[in-house]
C-alpha cells in the first residue's frame, strides 16, 4: 500500500509511527510511505535519520487561554489543510494515518475531504485534543488503553490495538549490554530513569538512596538525562560513583535493547515506556510527571498499578526513603516480582502493530 503517516510533537507520537512504518516494511506491505511533520519538531530529525520520505507543513496548537495568537493558529490550519491537499494529490495514499500531535490534524483531515480511508492512534489513556478533533472525521481510532474508549464518542470506530511499540521491543533478548556500563551481566538490576530529558526529583530522591543502593544485594543503573548528568555527579560521593554496585549515565542509546536485562524500573509512565515494560513484561515504580496535559501519565501508570503490575508514587509524595523501600519489597521477593511480571504480560500487546495493520489492511480492501 501507498501510505502517509503524521505524528509529531514528543517521542510518544513518534515511536509509534514509526514502528508502523517499520513492521509494514518487514512484511513487505509499502509501495511507498511518506511522513508529514513540521520542520522544527522532533519527528523532523528522527525521520530523515531513518531515510524515510519526510514533508512539511506549518502549524502549531491553540493557547489555552484568549489569545490573538490563537487567530494566527487558525489561519494555519487553514492554510496547512491546502498544502496536506497538494501532498495527498502528489502522493496519491491507500490509507493515512495520524499517531497525535498538532499536525497530524491537518493532513488526517484533508484526506477525510478527499475520501481517502483515515486512523488515528490514541497512545494514552486521556485522548489529546487533535485526536478528539479528528474522531468525527475518521474511520478508525485506535487505542491502547481500554480505558482510553472513554474520551471518545464514536465508539462504534474505536478499535483495541495496543502501542506498536510493544511489537517492536518484545523479540530483544538478554544481551548482556550490562557490561557495557561496568555491571554485572547477571546480577539482578534496578534501572531508575527518568525519560530522555531526566526528572529532577527523581534524581534527588535517587540520590539521596546511594549510601542504601551501594549495599544491596543487587545493583543500580541510575540514568539521569543529559541535561541533569554534571549536576548529578557533583552531588553524589566518590566512593558511591566507584562502587561495583552503581552506575550512573547521561543516557543510553537504544534504550529497549536493554530491557530484558533489567529486573525492575523506576520511572515515568509514558505511553510508549508503558507498552514496552508491558510487552516484555518488567515489574516498575511509576512516578507519573504531574506536568504532561490532563495529567495522563497518571491515569496511565494507574491502569497499569490496578493490576499489580506496577507500584505508583505520585511526584509530591515521593521521598528517598517511600523509594527505597518500595524499590527494596520488590527485590528481596522473587514470587512478587513474578507475580507483577505475569500480570504485566496479561496487560502487554505484543501483536500490537500487526492488529493496527490489519485495520488499515480491511479499510484499504473496503
Amino acid at each position: 500500500m501507498r501510505i502517509i503517516v503524521s505524528g509529531g510533537g514528543t517521542g510518544g507520537h513518534i515511536y509509534p509511527a514509526m514502528a508502523l512504518i517499520k513492521r509494514l516494511q518487514e512484511r513487505d506491505m509499502i509501495e511507498d510511505v511518506l511522513y508529514v511533520g513540521t520542520e522544527k519538531g522532533l519527528e523532523s530529525k528522527i525521520v530523515k535519520n531513518a531515510g524515510i520520505a519526510f514533508k512539511t507543513i506549518e502549524i502549531q496548537g491553540f493557547r489555552r487561554k484568549l489569545s490573538l495568537d490563537n487567530l494566527k493558529t487558525v489561519k494555519l490550519f487553514l492554510s496547512s489543510i491546502h498544502k496536506s491537499r497538494k501532498i495527498i494529490k502528489e502522493f496519491k495514499p491507500d490509507i493515512v494515518v495520524g499517531t497525535g500531535g498538532y499536525v497530524s490534524s491537518a493532513i488526517v483531515y484533508a484526506a477525510h475531504t478527499m475520501h481517502i480511508p483515515t486512523v488515528i492512534h490514541e497512545q494514552n489513556t486521556i485522548a489529546g485534543v487533535t485526536n478528539k478533533f479528528l474522531a468525527k472525521f475518521v474511520d478508525k481510532i485506535a487505542i491502547a488503553f481500554t480505558e482510553a474508549a472513554d474520551q471518545f464518542n464514536e465508539k462504534k470506530k474505536i478499535v483495541f490495538t495496543g502501542n506498536p511499540r510493544a511489537q517492536e521491543v518484545v523479540n530483544i533478548q538478554k544481551n548482556d549490554r550490562l557490561t557495557e556500563f561496568g555491571l554485572e551481566p547477571n546480577k539482578d538490576t534496578v534501572m531508575i530513569f527518568g525519560g530522555s530529558r531526566g526528572a529532577k526529583p527523581i534524581n534527588q530522591a535517587a540520590i539521596a538512596t546511594m549510601s542504601k543502593f551501594v549495599e544491596s544485594d543487587y545493583q543500580v543503573l541510575f540514568v539521569t538525562g543529559r541535561v541533569h548528568y554534571d549536576g548529578v555527579i557533583k552531588l553524589i560521593d566518590d566512593k558511591y560513583l566507584n562502587s561495583a554496585n552503581v552506575s550512573v549515565l547521561p543516557y543510553i542509546d537504544n534504550m529497549p535493547e536493554i530491557l530484558p536485562d533489567i529486573k525492575l524500573i523506576v520511572g515515568r509512565s509514558g505511553a510508549t515506556s508503558i507498552a514496552e515494560i508491558t510487552a516484555l513484561g518488567i515489574p516498575a515504580i511509576f512516578i507519573p510527571s504531574p506536568y504532561v496535559t490532563h495529567d495522563h501519565q497518571t491515569k496511565n501508570a494507574l491502569s497499569v498499578a490496578k493490576v499489580n503490575a506496577a507500584v505508583m508514587i505520585p511526584e509530591k509524595d515521593l521521598t528517598s526513603d517511600g523509594l527505597f523501600k518500595e524499590i527494596n519489597q520488590i527485590m528481596s521477593d522473587t514470587d512478587l516480582q513474578q507475580e507483577m511480571s505475569n500480570n504485566s504480560k496479561k496487560i502487554g500487546v505484543p501483536d500490537a502493530t500487526d492488529r493496527l495493520i490489519k485495520v488499515l489492511v480491511d479499510l484499504v480492501n473496503k
